[in-house]
Formats: structure tokens, sequence, C-alpha cells
């Protein structure tokens, strides 16, 4: 019988790739969601769809239940780095708060194996780069604490409870899936080399470049942009890892190791497009470091984990190919 998986938030973007890549390796995957950040177009028909708040310890109580799941991969949370400066408590209600009610309802079903969607905010200003696991960990805003409170409380409760736990640290998460049935559609859009795509397609006004006066190679800011379908497969990794350990939580980073400037990827964008990306420079923002590069040496060594999208040409196309065809996004889908 084929391992059963809960995916929580798998309909948003970085979870709906990691349901395809589970599947494809032939798991039973259940999606919980509650559509709020999540799109059901981006659900397969082969995954049943719980639209239910993880907080709503009632239906997630009946959901163990009624199904013997084998592990979760949690990525229902807010994201967003502004936000959550200004509303810091809708963070941690979201992030903390839902996650301790979903681990509670894990206990209650037994169920000890956890892989974490965790984020490189943790770190927060880099002291040295690349950034490795062993990198301090002085998150500069909430929604980088918030996921750095998770990751205490999962060490908690695997010294008390016997949970398995792995945290990914990913960086800039971009592409789309290299099917074209999913890809990227947030509300705001806030990502980088989507905001280029529209703006090459006329969607969106031009494209601001927030500072070209860092110390960086050509004075723009550097990010290391980590194809989504690569960090789906490192989730299906970690979990097999757990497999085979007792408790305890295992952190790794999840990067190319290659950084890129904002205008490579401006330039990037009018090469696979050939369109022009319209651009300015605008004023720095606060909190954004120079540059931000994984070390991703642990997750190839320990994970057997190596990026299939690995230059930033090759995440760009599959990006390209989505927002050309969806240039709505999953509003296209509904047409």
């Amino acid at each position: 019988m084929s391992p059963r998986v809960l995916v929580t938030g798998g309909a948003g973007y970085v979870g709906s790739h990691a349901v395809r890549a589970l599947l494809e390796r032939d798991y039973a995957v259940e999606i919980v969601d509650d559509l709020s950040e999540g799109h059901r177009e981006a659900v397969p028909r082969e995954a049943p769809l719980h639209v239910v708040d993880i907080a709503d310890r009632g239906r997630m109580d009946a959901l163990f239940a009624a199904r013997r799941f084998d592990g979760v991969l949690h990525f229902a949370a807010r994201c967003y780095v502004g936000e959550s400066v200004r509303e810091p408590g809708a963070y941690y209600r979201a992030n903390v708060g839902r996650t301790v009610e979903l681990l509670e309802a894990m206990r209650g079903a037994n169920i000890t194996a956890f892989v974490f969607s965790s984020t490189c905010a943790t770190y927060g200003d880099p002291v040295r780069v690349p950034m490795d696991e062993e990198h301090p960990q002085r998150p500069i805003n909430p929604y980088g604490r918030s996921k750095l409170f998770v990751e205490q409380i999962l060490a908690d409760y695997a010294r008390a409870h016997g949970l398995r736990a792995a945290c990914l640290r990913y960086f800039n998460a971009a592409g789309a899936h290299p099917s074209g049935a999913i890809g990227e559609h947030h509300e705001p859009e806030t990502h980088l080399i989507p905001l280029a795509i529209q703006a090459a397609q006329g969607l969106k006004p031009g494209l601001q470049i927030f500072g070209d006066d860092y110390q960086t190679r050509d004075g723009t800011c550097v990010r290391d942009y980590v194809h989504v379908s690569d960090l789906a497969d490192a989730h299906v990794l970690a979990l097999e890892k757990l497999a085979g350990h007792e408790s305890g939580v295992r952190a790794w980073n999840l990067g190319t190791g290659i950084g890129s400037s904002v205008r490579e990827v401006i330039r990037t964008v009018e090469e696979v497009s050939a369109l022009r990306v319209p651009h300015r420079i605008a004023p720095r923002r606060a909190g954004d470091p120079p540059e931000l590069v994984a070390d991703g040496s642990r997750a190839a060594r320990e994970l057997g984990w190596s990026p299939r999208f690995a230059t930033l040409r090759s995440v760009v196309e599959t990006a390209w190919a989505w927002h050309r065809a969806h240039p709505r996004g999953y509003a296209e889908c509904l047409r």
C-alpha cells in the first residue's frame, strides 16, 4: 500500500508542486487548504481537497481519525514580509498558533513525521555568504520570527512527544512546473521574476529596482533563485529521510548556491521572452540585505538533493511558459 501523506497548503504555490512530486512517486496524497491563499485549480483530481482551517481541531481530528497518514508536509502559512511588519499578530496567529493546533491534532493521531516549509528569513541579515545551516538565526521581521518560533516549537515536540521533523529553509522560490499545468499566482504579487514578466507583458506598471548602489557586482541586490519543483523534490526526500530516523529536528538549506542580481533577472527575462522589461530605479527598501545566497551542501550530502533547474535561465524559462499561457494566473483556468 502506498504511503499516505497530508499536505497542508497544498493548493498554494510551493505546496501544489510538492503534491505533484508526491504523486509522481506513487504516494497517496490528500490536501488541507482553506483557499485563503491557494487555488482550487492547482489541485489535481487524484488528490482529495479538504477545505479546512488547520486550526479547526474538530475537523482536523475527524480527518485524522478517518485516514491513517504516514506524515504531514506543512506549507500553510502567510508569507509576505512587509505585511508581517504591518500586521504581526496575524502572522503569529497563522504561522505559529495554527501550527501548534496542527501538531496537537497530529499528536492525537500518533503521526510523528513532519516536514516544515521554513525559510532563509530565519537567518536575518547575513554575517557570511553563502549561508549554511549554522549561520546565526536572528530574523529581522515577524515573518522570519514566526518561522523560527515554529522551528523551536518542533524541537520541544521532538523532546516531549517523539516528533521527527525536517525544517527546509529555502531561499527565493521561483519558476513553474515544467508541464505548464501549475505556476505562480499571488495576490498581491511581490516576487521579482513574475513581476518582471508581468511588466514585460504590459500587465503591470514598470518594474521598480529598489536601490542600485549596493556593494554588489552591478549595484543591485543579489538573491539565490531556486526552482519550485526542486523545492518540491527536497520535501519528498526529507520525508523519506525521516523514515530512517528517530525523534529529533533536522534542518537543510535549499538553494542553488548561485546568486543573481536584479539586473541579471531583468536581462534574463528579456532574453527568454524577447520583450523589454520597463523598469526604473527606486529608493532602497528597509531591511533588504545586499546578498542572500545558500550553502546547500548539507542537503546534497544528506538528502542526495541537487537542483535540476540549476541556472537562472532554466528557472525563468518555466516561469515565462506559465505566464505566457496564463497571463491572468489561475483566473485563465476559470474561463
